[in-house]
């Protein structure tokens, strides 16, 4: 099956309202994802074992989203912003009624988390962040990435990178102001936050070239990665070092980082 056949037919399975063969078949090629036995060539083959390590959803998600993006890749949004938006709301709608359908919807968000965890303990640029035993439940938004498929590729970087600090995607919903959020579960780390000369080490050491220390923006040819600060990276009382949250992408030519990547649309399917 070639990428032209590949998209036709999770449009088919949208198109067609999620029927249980429809559920069936994004299950069956989701499987196919898991062994590489379908090869989305968006990532590199540890980025999609990273993808696979944000569970099914991440997976089955970041193919819904990619079916946009392959459906609309003649269509520049870089500059136009309304476009984009316009792209973000398309890929939103469509992983909530794949979400819903398969029982990963978290309806009122807001106040679900709240009753069945409590309080929130802190809130982000990006996550609200709640206590569950040993782990974190964030919900995520999409603030910083705009499209559902960006944020969906930060959680498959961050696992490809920071394994020990892996994301795994519980489910989708939206709060009471309407923000599309991504329930993600995360190990919560204890320790002591590093100096930023301290991260800057850590960083290079993992191949990235400091490109602007006023964000804590590094960089390799193939990897953005931005807002390392003190409170998103942290010294285990071990003396290990944990990533526990950054703005990691694909680094293309367009975040003016170095970046020589370009989002592919292309799929083999053995």
């Amino acid at each position: 099956m070639n990428s032209r056949d590949f998209w036709a037919d999770i449009q088919k399975i949208v198109e067609n309202g999620f029927t249980p063969e429809g559920l069936a078949k994004l299950d069956a090629y989701a499987e196919k994802f898991f062994t590489q036995q379908l090869v989305y060539k968006r990532f590199s083959s540890s980025e999609q074992h990273g993808c696979a390590d944000g569970g099914t959803a991440n997976v089955i998600a970041s193919i819904l989203a990619g079916a946009d993006v392959a459906a609309n890749s003649g269509i520049s949004t870089a500059l136009d912003f309304k476009a984009e938006r316009q792209r973000a709301a398309a890929q939103e709608l469509v992983i909530e009624q794949w979400a819903r359908k398969v029982g990963c919807w978290y309806a009122n968000a807001e106040q679900t988390l709240c009753r069945v965890l409590g309080q929130q303990i802190a809130e982000g640029g990006e996550a609200h962040v709640f206590q569950h035993g040993c782990n974190l439940i964030k919900a995520i938004g999409l603030d910083y990435y705009i499209q559902p498929i960006l944020a969906l590729d930060r959680i498959s970087l961050h696992n490809t990178y920071f394994p020990e600090t892996r994301l795994t995607v519980l489910g989708f919903g939206r709060f009471s102001n309407g923000e599309f959020k991504i329930i993600v579960e995360q190990s919560h780390i204890q320790g002591s936050q590093m100096t930023d000369e301290e991260i800057a080490i850590f960083a290079q050491k993992m191949g990235f070239e400091l490109i602007n220390p006023g964000n804590w923006t590094f960089a390799t040819p193939e990897i953005y990665l931005s807002d390392l600060h003190d409170e998103n990276v942290i010294r285990s009382n071990e003396g290990n070092i944990f990533v526990v949250d950054c703005d990691i992408r694909i680094n293309t030519p367009e975040l003016r980082c170095k970046g020589i990547r370009k989002l592919s649309v292309e799929v083999s399917l053995m």
